[in-house]
This record gives structure tokens, sequence and C-alpha cells, in this order.
């Protein structure tokens, strides 16, 4: 274990038994680490953050909110009892109900392992169920159909427009944008049935990008998804994987493309890499980039359009999850950060951060809003809230745990729950992680 300064105390998982252990964010001065012991595996140690921002800097004390409507009893202790449970800290934001396990692309990484040869497939039944349970639960957040690659399913229109009768507001389609590409009326149907966003697989503006984490060039296909999703007023938020020595160096190239278009791209949403899955070996440190640095990244690769400063981390979860800035594109193709007030940051407490989240993500990431035409000349204030309508783009980013990096205070505090066909609610991280031999805790087991 490294010597070093802690600067907090939690609690963590053993990678190769998931057995709950004691943990310490530790710091050298510069990087910060989490550290912890199995009695039985022996010690383990992840880089978590690294990069120009102190993380005691970045970290924030926020009154946790208390949850009236929850599923599952305080047995075992967290993360044994998810679904949700007495106590967890934070409300739904945005929950996840993936609809196939079926995918076109065999990627990389990915947090389903799905692929072309499994078949399961939710009925819609069981996807009606699961929506009622969420409105039981959590009321009408924000949903996001997922996968697998929901695409796959002709029917995604009818499960769109079903969330839609149900009263849910906002609801977002995360896909590889393959079929969005091939074919247009699947657009148009997804239009009339009330899509609102496209959450858009876009690992970065070369092709030997995508041959790496993907298995084949997209390129072509991805930039015909967004135009297929402008022609119908779709927004769109672009979504890259990030990994050391594939795609870290190209994320300011992503963000003048997503600028490049604009008419439907409403921002770009990075993701580290997590590690999910067998893997008998702790990834190396070099295998990972954490937050700071991809804030560092953006500004050296913009040439400091936009800047490090500029970010904050998001109050609806732990402030160590992820970081979101909400500029204006002028007309000369400069980006202008917004006041905090207009994004979901800096609120103390997690019921109005959560509030924030679901209203901020509603109105950001739908489509665009024409400027609207008077016949009056507008008052100032009419001219910025049509700039706001018409030009907003955020930068965000949310790095998901591991088993070997995961931290219990950010499983308490998360707002993103995969929703299961027992009507549970589970924390995104926790229902994908798997121990080394690629054994989950939830997934497949609910």
């Amino acid at each position: 274990m490294k010597e070093n300064r802690i600067i907090t105390r939690t609690e963590s998982l053993c990678p190769v038994c998931l057995r709950k252990t004691e943990a310490f964010i530790v710091t050298d001065g510069t990087d910060c680490y989490l550290q912890k012991t199995c009695p039985e595996h022996g010690d383990f140690s992840a880089v978590i953050w690294r990069g120009g921002i102190p993380m005691e800097k970045w970290m924030r004390h926020r009154e946790g909110a208390h949850l009236e409507k929850t599923v599952t009893k305080v047995q075992k202790g967290c993360p044994y009892d998810c679904g949700l449970c007495e106590a967890h800290r934070q409300h739904t934001c945005t929950a996840l109900i993936e609809v196939t396990q079926r995918c076109n692309l065999h990627c990389r990484f990915c947090f389903a392992d799905s692929s072309a040869s499994k078949n399961t497939d939710l009925s819609l039944g069981q996807i009606k169920t699961m929506y009622k349970a969420i409105l039981s639960v959590s009321g009408t957040c924000n949903i996001q159909l997922s996968g697998g690659e929901p695409t796959v399913r002709d029917d995604l229109a009818r499960i769109v427009k079903m969330g839609k009768d149900l009263g849910f507001p906002f609801i977002q389609v995360n896909t590889n944008g393959i079929r969005l590409a091939q074919d247009e009326e699947f657009v148009w149907a997804l239009k009339h049935a009330g899509l609102d966003s496209v959450f858009l697989q876009f690992d970065g503006t070369k092709d030997d990008i995508y041959r790496k984490l993907r298995g084949r060039e997209l390129l072509v296909l991805k930039e015909k998804a967004i135009g297929n999703c402008e022609k119908y007023h779709i927004g769109v938020v672009l979504v890259p994987t990030l990994v050391p020595g594939v795609n870290v160096d190209n994320v300011g190239a992503i963000v003048r493309f997503a600028l490049d278009h604009i008419r439907a791209v409403r921002g770009v949403h990075f993701q580290p890499v997590s590690y999910f899955g067998r893997m008998p070996h702790a990834p190396a440190d070099g295998d990972r980039v954490t937050l700071p640095e991809v804030m560092d990244e953006l500004e050296r690769q913009t040439g400091g359009k936009v800047k490090a400063a500029d970010f904050k981390p998001a109050a609806c979860e732990n402030a160590l999850c992820s970081f979101h800035g909400n500029f204006i594109c002028r007309s000369d193709g400069n980006l202008v950060p917004t006041a905090p007030k207009t994004s979901c940051c800096c609120k103390n407490t997690a019921e109005e951060g959560a509030k924030k989240a679901v209203e901020f993500v509603a109105g950001n990431w739908s489509s665009r809003q024409p400027i609207r035409q008077e016949t009056e000349p507008l008052s100032d204030w009419d001219e910025i809230i049509n700039q706001i309508r018409s030009d907003s783009f955020s930068i965000s980013a949310m790095a998901f745990q591991d088993a070997w990096n995961v931290d219990l205070d950010r499983i308490r505090d998360c707002c993103i729950h995969v929703t299961t066909p027992q009507g549970k609610l589970i924390p995104f991280c926790m229902y994908n992680l798997t121990d080394t031999a690629g054994r989950p805790l939830y997934r497949d087991r609910e």
C-alpha cells in the first residue's frame, strides 16, 4: 500500500470476492488513489483523480435526500440491498430500461456484454410494468431506453409511445446510431412516437478509433444518423468512451465536430473507460483517464476555447462522479460559459440537485427550438432567452466505477438507476459491476 496522506475514509469491495472492505482515498500531493485491503485477497490500489484540479477543492458537502418510497429493506447493508433501499441518498434522475440484450456490434468495451448471438428481449408487457414501477417509486423522471442496442427492436417506437402515454416527459434512446443512419423511416417513427433525444455512441472523429473500439469503421454512419436526427428534430448528445492510447487525444476534435453539427447536437458527454467482465489482473493506472485529466485535455486541445475552470461538479450525483459545463455557441464559433444558475450545478441539497438535473437534461438535451420571429423588437432579456434556446451547448463527463475503484459513498449518491423486470431500481455502477472472474453482483441475477 502507498504511504500517503488520507483525504477521506469510505467503503469499497474486494474485486475478487466482492466482500465489503474499508477503503481510503489518499493523495501523494498530486494524484489520488482509492486503497483497500481484503483479508483474503490482499491490497488493492486504483488511481481515481489526477490532473490540474485538486480533489479537495473539487469535493463538496451536500445534504442527502430522504427517499419516501423504497423497494427493498436494509438487511445485508450497502451494496447488497439495492432496489432502492432506505439507505440510498438520492432520487432517480434517469431510469434506464434495457429493452434488449441483442446488438449489431461487438464492442471491445460494453457494459451489457451484448452481442448479435443474444436473443433476449423484454416483452411489451414487461416494459409497461417497469415503466409503472418507475412511476411508483420515482415519478416522472427522465427515461433512457438502452440495451444491448435498442434500435434492433422494430417496435421501439411503440415502447417510446408507451412511456409518453404513461406521462414521462423526456425519453432518450441510447444507441450506436447504425439503424438511425440506415433507416430514415425508423427515425421518423421514433420522432412521431415522442422521442426527445438520442444518446449517440461517438468515440471520435477518425475511423481508426472505431476499428479499435467497435470493430469496424463507423464515422460515415454516425454523421448520417446525426443528419437524420436533425431532419426530424431529435436532439443528439455525443457520447465518447475515452480509452487511453486510443482517443483521449481526440477530445478537442470531438467538441469541434459537435459544434460543426450544432443544429442537431446539444452537447458532448464523455465517459472515461471503466472495466467490467472477466479481468483476472487489475487495470494499470495508465489504463485509466480521470475527470480532471479530461478537463485539462479539453482546455489544451481546444486552445482555451473551453477551460477547466468552466466545469463544476453536478449537484445531483456525488461530486467525484461527474463534471458539467454549459455554454452558448456564438456565431463566430466561440463558446461562452453561462452562469452556474442556468445548469444543475452547485446546489447544497441532493433533493434540489435532483430536481434541477431532471429539468436540465430534459430542457437541454432535446431538439433545439428555433429562434422566435417577432414583429416587435425583443428586449435584451428576450434576446438572451432566444439565444439560450437556440445556441446552448453542454460538455459533461461521468466516471463510472468498477470493482477496483468503486466507492460506496458514491454509490449511495447515485441518481442513474437501472430498472429490473422485478421493479427494482439499482444504481448503474452496481448493476454493471463484476468481479475479476466476470461474475456480476446484480446483472443477470435480477
